[in-house]
């Protein structure tokens, strides 16, 4: 721990006047500095400590990666399994086929309005070189 840090979990003069300074201003906020300067430097492992066991519980729930619940745990029924196993098969095929559409959908969308753009841009160089005004400029 960088111990040159002017607010550290430590008595020092820093601390202890933010401490009063908590206490006098309202006591819960010189409650929480107290706590900090007593158990700051447990703070570090407990939050380390408390994120594993997290990522531990939540790590079998993954949905992404299919193991959630069913994929990595039998039923021991070998026919639901097979079934429940195709089923979620055509779905992912069917959640990629939709996600390439929806690409080839959002590409032309785009050319589209490329091609709108490039519609304006060209018209509203021909009202330019014409001398035509055009709205919104006035004319040169």
């Amino acid at each position: 721990m960088n111990q040159t840090a002017l607010i550290r979990p430590d008595w020092t003069p820093a601390t202890i006047a933010l401490m009063v300074l908590g206490f006098v201003v309202f006591w819960p906020l010189g409650l929480a500095m107290l706590a900090y300067i007593l158990f700051g430097e447990r703070l570090k492992t407990f939050k380390k400590d408390a994120n594993a066991t997290v990522d531990n519980v939540f790590s079998s729930f993954k949905w992404g990666g299919r193991s959630f619940r069913g994929a990595q745990y039998g039923t021991g029924n070998v026919a639901f399994d097979d079934w429940r196993d195709a089923e979620l098969s055509r779905l992912e095929e069917e959640r990629r086929r939709l996600d390439e559409m929806r690409t080839q959908f959002d590409d032309y969308v785009r050319d589209l309005r490329r091609a709108k753009d490039q519609e304006d841009f060209d018209r509203f160089m021909r009202d330019r070189d014409t001398g035509g005004s055009v709205p919104g400029f006035p004319g040169r």
